[in-house]
């Protein structure tokens, strides 16, 4: 804990909620939430999540109880890297066969100011998308996620915010700025034109957000890569730029009940190595 760099809070979150399936890359979530929470002064809730599947019990009765014995193990960690932090924590364990759904309930529950996860859990196969649980915790859960990948450390001196122009990416923007002034980052903005003919409505938007960012004192610097998808260009920019974080919208889908976001919010997420942070729009 030493070796790492100190986090400029970039938000007011009395409360962070951080959820786990116990993988390692919920356990770097776990790790992140607790700097985040030494550096906001925030009391975090630590939801480590048990998925009941039935058929895997009836065939491995023990399988309750080693799980028990890994919970407690990971409970103890979580509480001596809290103590060392001096950071509130409280952990809860949730048993559920449907696991996003507890998370949602929780956090109406609990009413976080952020909900942190990992990009995948235990069962991901593939990485060219985001786990299940995290993406229908995004599409149903009022509040913003902030996805950490695996070996992702949380810094913010470097933003990207990402925009199409849509309700959802203004809502973004002002947390974007937001965040850039209480943390002193750069802030960076990109709009990608995928056609020519887009590229006039990309640099109106790119000029937009220039002026919502120097309105607030915020500097800005934007790109509008042309020829590429939307989810390549804004990853390109946030490789080629270094960027610690990136800041999206997220919109759902209007025919089943909003339980995934925008595919591009989802492909970005699922390929970038820095974090990115879900603004949900109120």
């Amino acid at each position: 804990m030493n070796s790492e760099k100190a986090i400029t809070c970039p938000g007011r979150w009395e409360s962070l909620l951080v959820c786990t399936d116990g993988s390692d890359e919920g356990g770097n979530a776990v790790t992140q939430a607790l700097a985040l929470g030494q550096a906001c002064g925030s009391k975090v809730y630590a939801l480590q999540l048990v998925e009941i599947v039935p058929e895997f019990e009836a065939v491995a009765p023990d399988l309750r109880v080693c799980l028990e014995e890994e919970i407690h193990r990971q409970k103890v960690v979580a509480a001596s890297e809290a103590a060392l932090r001096g950071v509130q924590l409280e952990y809860r364990v949730v048993h559920s066969v449907s696991p996003f759904a507890a998370i949602v309930a929780e956090a109406d529950q609990i009413q976080p100011g952020l909900i942190l996860m990992g990009r995948y859990g235990r069962t991901a196969l593939l990485h060219l998308a985001m786990g299940s649980v995290t993406a229908r915790v995004i599409g149903l859960s009022s509040v913003n996620v902030l996805v950490v990948p695996q070996g992702a450390a949380l810094s913010f001196k470097r933003l990207l915010i990402a925009s199409d122009g849509s309700p959802y990416s203004d809502a973004a923007l002002t947390e974007a700025i937001a965040m850039a002034s209480r943390a002193s980052s750069e802030l960076l903005g990109v709009v990608v034109a995928r056609e020519e003919g887009e590229i006039p409505e990309a640099q109106e938007i790119v000029h937009r957000m220039l002026t919502a960012a120097n309105r607030e004192g915020v500097s800005f610097q934007g790109f509008s890569p042309q020829g590429l998808a939307a989810d390549d260009g804004v990853i390109q920019v946030a490789l080629e730029n270094h960027v610690d974080l990136i800041i999206m919208g997220s919109h759902g889908r209007t025919g089943f009940k909003k339980l995934l976001m925008g595919s591009v919010t989802e492909r970005v997420i699922g390929q970038t190595p820095c974090p990115v942070l879900v603004v949900k729009k109120k």
